[in-house]
């Protein structure tokens, strides 16, 4: 166990050791890809501590976040991934690099252990707290990542992504050949650790003060590197005209149940 991880975290001992030996080697592969394709550049590498669990906060706008996160972070890092994309080929791919299976329509046990499981053994641990693609401002968050280093004791650091999805693109597409990607690391900050129970008002308090925190540095990094958000990501045209093509009763019944 790594010391300054709360021992009152769920029971991992079941669990196999993190998977590294298959990140470490694709992780060269995938990182000289991405710079092949588009023009790549990490900023402020230096905020990810060296050593230690580390919580990877990060905004999400495009297809390519997750691939950029783990194959530019200088550490090995296992991020949180929806399950559904854990099918075919590409999920025997995630499953080999280690990566976690999220349930994000309730609340996830096994993902929450396996993720204690990454922490406790002194790893990073990737999350995207606005849990979909979106325009990239966290404008809302889940409580995942505060939880979490509530919980362990880990530090955030703050990444904003930009580039990784262009304006006008709806949210399964890639950027263009060549165009530039850039990851921003921030200075890391620490959560209270709190012991269990941990009190919902508590963890939707620190989940508000990690969104305002990763925000800000959204904004900062845009800054920094001149590239914008790429807004909303855009409808795709089928969606529009099936939803148009609905009674408007059904169209009616559907938003208020949402």
């Amino acid at each position: 166990m790594v010391a300054g991880v709360s021992p009152d975290l769920p029971h991992t001992d079941q669990l196999p050791d993190p998977k590294g030996w298959f990140l470490r080697l694709t992780r060269p592969l995938v990182g000289y890809g991405l710079r092949l394709g588009w023009r790549v550049k990490v900023h402020d590498a230096r905020h990810v501590p060296s050593h230690g669990p580390v919580i990877l906060a990060a905004n999400h706008i495009g297809l390519l976040d997750g691939l950029v996160l783990v194959a530019l972070t200088r550490r090995l890092t296992f991020a949180m991934v929806k399950r559904e994309a854990f099918t075919g080929a590409v999920g025997q791919f995630l499953i080999h690099l280690g990566q976690i299976s999220i349930n994000r329509r309730e609340i996830d046990p096994e993902a929450i252990r396996r993720a204690v499981h990454v922490l406790r053994a002194g790893k990073v641990l990737a999350v995207f707290p606005e849990g979909v693609r979106s325009g990239g401002e966290v404008a809302w968050a889940k409580g995942g990542a505060a939880y979490l280093a509530m919980a362990s004791g880990a530090p955030i650091v703050p990444v904003a992504i930009l580039g990784t999805r262009e304006p006008g693109q709806h949210k399964n597409q890639i950027p263009r050949l060549r165009k530039p990607i850039h990851v921003v690391y921030g200075e890391p900050f620490t959560v209270p650790r709190s012991s269990w129970p941990r009190r919902k008002t508590a963890v939707a308090r620190w989940t508000e003060v990690t969104r305002e925190q990763l925000a800000s540095h959204v904004v900062a990094a845009q800054a920094l590197t001149g590239l914008p958000l790429p807004g909303p990501p855009k409808i795709k045209s089928a969606k529009i005209k099936s939803a148009v093509q609905q009674p408007a009763g059904t169209r009616l019944f559907k938003a208020k149940r949402t």
